[in-house]
């Protein structure tokens, strides 16, 4: 039998998903239900495009009580911006977690998974970052490292953000477009060791290869969020720097054993904590988050179907 499926644009989408605290609260519930068992989340199928420097990755999971789930494919193109196009791309497509039949067809461009990515950050924030934030600072100039500091900013409202990247001409531009988002001082850093120095809250937000954040960089009363590395080959800290944080948080440890920061620390070696925490265990009690004002944390975001399927499903549930 003939059934009606929804078609929702970019355009619309954009009109339809603010960057808000229930957005927040949305992909905070994916990390609880990760928590909870029951989730059915397979590894992510990963293609790796070195030849026009790109990836593809798609990723799904099944949270019980949810209506739907979704199957997302998500593209990085980083050669993009010297075509004057974004480095991200990709599609969703709903299906009902009853029947199987396919409910829509998200043809967001990737703006879904940012949007996801960024609120995930604000999670981390929210649970590991110390009370009382000043300044953060964001590693990073492109549209993420922009929504990782507007996302942090609505759990903990600093007062001045810094950014670094290694064209100062767009790390300028991307501090600007902070000061007007948020109403507070922006302002370049010169080198991402100062950056880190003044900061109570870093976003780290860049395709690196090789580590930028260094272990001496560390110090009390900060919190690191490393969402870059999100494939193998990828690394944003240095391996010593997990092993010097007082707490460092996986969003899920066979992803970040995989494709993280923590991929890089053990094969290097200088791992040996065994398996992290992951976030959910710190939304729900289950394992301590950040035990006193000068602790050091660290959380590792790989991105998970999870998030996909809740975002989409949330999407379902709004006004057109």
């Amino acid at each position: 039998m003939a059934h009606d499926i929804r078609i929702l644009t970019e355009a619309e989408l954009l009109n339809m998903v603010p960057l808000d605290l229930a957005l927040v609260d949305v992909v905070e519930a994916a990390f609880v239900a990760l928590a909870g068992g029951g989730v059915i989340m397979p590894p992510i199928l990963s293609m790796d495009l070195a030849a026009v420097h790109g990836e593809v990755d798609v990723k799904t999971a099944y949270i019980p009580g949810l209506d739907s789930f979704a199957l997302k494919v998500s593209t990085g193109f980083f050669d993009n911006a010297k075509r004057g196009l974004p480095s991200l791309g990709g599609l969703m497509t709903v299906f009902s977690a009853t029947t199987g039949q396919v409910q829509a067809v998200l043809l967001d461009n990737g703006f879904l998974t940012d949007m996801r990515t960024a609120a995930a950050g604000a999670v981390a924030a929210r649970h590991l970052a110390p009370a009382k934030v000043t300044t953060a600072g964001v590693i990073g100039t492109g549209l993420q490292a922009r929504l990782q500091m507007r996302a942090a900013h609505l759990v903990r409202p600093f007062e001045r953000v810094l950014v670094w990247g290694r064209d100062m001409e767009k790390a300028a531009l991307c501090a600007s477009d902070l000061a007007d988002a948020l109403g507070i001082e922006a302002e370049v850093a010169s080198d991402p060791a100062i950056l880190v120095k003044r900061s109570q809250l870093v976003v780290t937000t860049t395709p690196a290869r090789e580590p930028i954040l260094q272990a001496d960089w560390l110090h009390p009363e900060l919190h690191v969020t490393a969402m870059g590395s999100d494939a193998p080959g990828k690394c944003e800290l240095v391996p010593a720097a997990l092993m010097r944080a007082d707490l460092y948080v996986a969003d899920r440890v066979s992803q970040v054993e995989r494709l993280g920061e923590l991929r890089a620390a053990i094969e290097a070696g200088v791992w040996t904590r065994g398996a992290p925490p992951e976030l959910g265990a710190i939304i729900t009690g289950a394992h301590h988050g950040r035990q006193k004002q000068s602790d050091i944390t660290i959380a590792d975001l790989t991105g998970t179907g999870a998030q996909d399927t809740a975002i989409a499903t949330h999407v379902l549930g709004l006004p057109c």
